[in-house]
């Protein structure tokens, strides 16, 4: 290859690796797996060495990890957060050696798992937890302080007090919480997270740190980044304090005199790793003695003294059998390949989600092919491609008509899920119902979840409608309700009856409209009757809808299980009469505002109600036509699209300052 053909090689890698960080690093969402990664990073490397003046310091080679978004506050760390050096052969790993015994003939060797998750260094003042950083690009991370905080495995205070400790560790997310969470995205329609670190970066990089605290993360720490008062001199040794004041280490491993004895270890993990309840994507030798490590330092990106060994991923051929659909609790259509059962990474693999109809259209996948099967992340089983189709075969398409209740399905335009949208779909009844008791739709109190399900298990409702059946009788039956409750519980069903039909509107969950447009539906519509007869165009030329919530709304209301269960709905007495929203006055009346960031004093809700009622309209994005941003905390692009237009931005005393004038 000569000098030119490579300069066009190099860019094109760069660009393709700078892409890929950033889905890795910043999206969570990465489009290729990590030794595909590595393959292309790996022939960047080998390029910039044959052809030395090609080398740029903005290279991803020079470059560690990724900053991320502008979401949280910058630290530059006391200590750099260095990457480590990938091999992927035993003989690389001896050439590791060989430099390092160069310098120290005696070197001895500590071999753990390379835990995959997010690096973050962790400090500690006088005992107390203190600060968490992300990694970011070894210089620089994100200050992630209350989201580690919710970490149940991060200690608050130590067992003993130093001036200073950073620490720094891997946050993981466990294999049995990661397919949880898998399985409630793909029921909810939602793309789920590749593997389980993209799933760890994702839920430590939320900025309300209650969804952090739900996803029940852990951390390993594996380092001292650096300490006050205290003299360590080997890293087990160094692991073995920590463990002592209260933090949940790597394991701790035997000395390994020589490097065999290290591969042997890399062999055992590589053995075991299907039995680990984490994500490990390789092994980690490490020069055990400080000073050693003091001595060999560090490259421009990388210690010298240490090593990563990145096992490749097993793959195996199989045959597709049979495609099955089940409806999840929000009427997604998922498909699940069954397979000729084969051992993978350790487990019997016989079934994998097959996502939707666009990963099957994509991969080519049809009943009766020869699939290569590996294990993403080394957990979920997942189809790489297609090697043969069977004879005779032909290309796959979801089923028109839901398995569950033979309602219609529709795919809405830009989304990739394709769903039942019967309202009455035995398969999503739980959660719809959620929907429709919930406080910003029909208000019901005392109709949590829990009250649900139990009303469920007991077979009194099959339907929203069943609800304003219930009787006394029957509901101090179940389990903790009392007669007061029971009680209670019927007066607040039977006041619901009379909420604005807005209420009822959005509280059926007809995709694409929110409770404001609800409320705009309701005032342009003088009744139940007369939104389910006006048709996709008369709806879209609503200002403020469009074609895909004109296309919804029809859709909804042509669909039989719907219709049966407004008709129910009106029989029982709920009101389908709309309300007429005032038109002209108010101190706000002409102005359309759009809300960002967190208020001090109001939900988005709450402000929302305020303007209308004084006569304002409320967007939802920044335009020309915005003429106030009512801005809170964390406000994001938004505020910089305000900014860029013009528009000038309120604070919510400015906004009380309008309705005192």
């Amino acid at each position: 290859m000569n000098e030119e053909t490579a300069r066009q090689r190099v860019e094109e890698l760069r660009a393709q690796i700078l892409y890929h960080n950033r889905k890795y690093y910043l999206e969570d969402d990465p489009e290729i797996d990590d030794f595909e990664y590595d393959r292309l990073y790996r022939e960047l490397e080998n390029l910039e060495a044959e052809f030395p003046s090609l080398r740029s310091p903005d290279s991803p080679t020079v470059q560690v990890g990724h900053l991320g978004y502008n979401t949280f506050e910058p630290v530059v760390h006391e200590v750099p957060l260095e990457s480590l050096h990938d091999s992927f052969s035993e003989e690389e790993m001896r050439d590791f050696d060989r430099r390092v015994r160069e310098v120290f003939p005696n070197a001895e060797y500590i071999v753990e798992p390379k835990f995959d998750g997010l690096s973050v260094a962790i400090e500690y003042r006088n005992g107390e937890y203190y600060r968490g950083v992300t990694r970011g690009d070894g210089t620089t991370g994100e200050d992630v302080t209350e989201n580690i905080r919710t970490i149940r495995t991060v200690p608050k205070k130590l067992k003993k007090s130093y001036p200073q400790l950073i620490v720094r560790g891997e946050v993981y997310m466990r294999n049995d919480v990661f397919l949880s969470l898998c399985e409630e995205q793909e029921a909810s329609g939602e793309t789920p997270f590749k593997n389980p670190r993209n799933a760890a970066a994702g839920s430590l990089r939320q900025k309300d740190p209650r969804i952090t605290k739900k996803r029940s993360l852990d951390i390993f720490v594996f380092n001292i980044q650096k300490i006050d008062g205290e003299t360590l001199n080997y890293h087990d040794e160094s692991l073995r304090f920590l463990k002592e004041l209260g933090f949940t280490v790597a394991p701790i491993g035997e000395r390994c005199p020589d490097i065999e004895r290290a591969l042997e270890k890399i062999r055992e993990i590589g053995e075991n790793r299907a039995e680990y309840p984490f994500a490990i994507d390789g092994a980690v030798v490490k020069v055990n003695s400080f000073a050693q490590r003091n001595e060999l330092g560090s490259t421009a990106k990388f210690p010298k003294w240490a090593e990563a060994y990145k096992y490749p991923p097993e793959e195996k051929e199989t045959t597709l059998l049979d495609i099955e659909v089940n409806v999840g609790r929000t009427g997604v259509l998922t498909p699940t390949g069954v397979f000729e059962p084969v051992l993978l990474a350790g487990t019997t693999v016989s079934r994998a989600t097959l996502h939707n109809q666009d990963f099957i259209d994509e991969k080519g996948i049809r009943p009766g092919d020869t699939v290569l099967l590996r294990k993403a992340g080394e957990i979920i089983p997942e189809v790489v491609r297609v090697i043969s189709h069977k004879t005779g075969s032909e290309p796959y398409f979801l089923p028109g008509i839901c398995p569950s209740c033979g309602g219609e399905i529709r795919r809405e335009p830009g989304e990739a899920a394709a769903r039942c949208i019967n309202p009455e779909c035995p398969a999503q009844l739980y959660q719809r119902l959620i929907h429709f008791c919930e406080r910003d739709a029909m208000d019901i109190e005392g109709l949590g979840p829990a009250v649900l399900q139990q009303l469920l298990d007991e077979k009194l409702i099959s339907s929203a409608a069943d609800l304003y059946e219930l009787r006394f009788e029957d509901l101090v039956q179940i389990e903790r309700m009392g007669e007061k409750s029971a009680g209670n519980l019927l007066a607040s069903i039977e006041k619901s009856k009379g909420n604005p039909l807005w209420r009822l509107v959005y509280g059926l969950g007809i995709p694409h409209i929110g409770q404001k447009a609800a409320k705009i539906l309701c005032s342009n519509f003088a009744s139940m009757d007369e939104l389910m007869e006006a048709g996709k165009e008369k709806i879209a030329s609503i200002e403020g809808f469009g074609a895909i919530m004109g296309e919804a709304c029809e859709a909804f209301f042509r669909e039989s299980g719907a219709r049966h269960l407004i008709g129910r709905l009106a029989s029982l007495g709920l009101n389908m009469k709309g309300e007429e929203i005032q038109k002209g006055g108010g101190k706000l009346s002409g102005l359309t505002f759009v809300i960002t960031g967190t208020l001090p004093g109001l939900s988005r809700n709450e402000a929302s109600a305020l303007i209308e009622e004084n006569g304002g309209k409320v967007a939802s994005s920044v335009s020309k036509k915005t003429d106030y941003l009512l801005c809170g905390e964390d406000a994001g692009s938004k505020l910089t699209k305000a900014q860029s237009l013009g528009v000038p931005v309120l604070s919510e005393t400015d906004l009380y300052a309008m309705l005192e004038q």
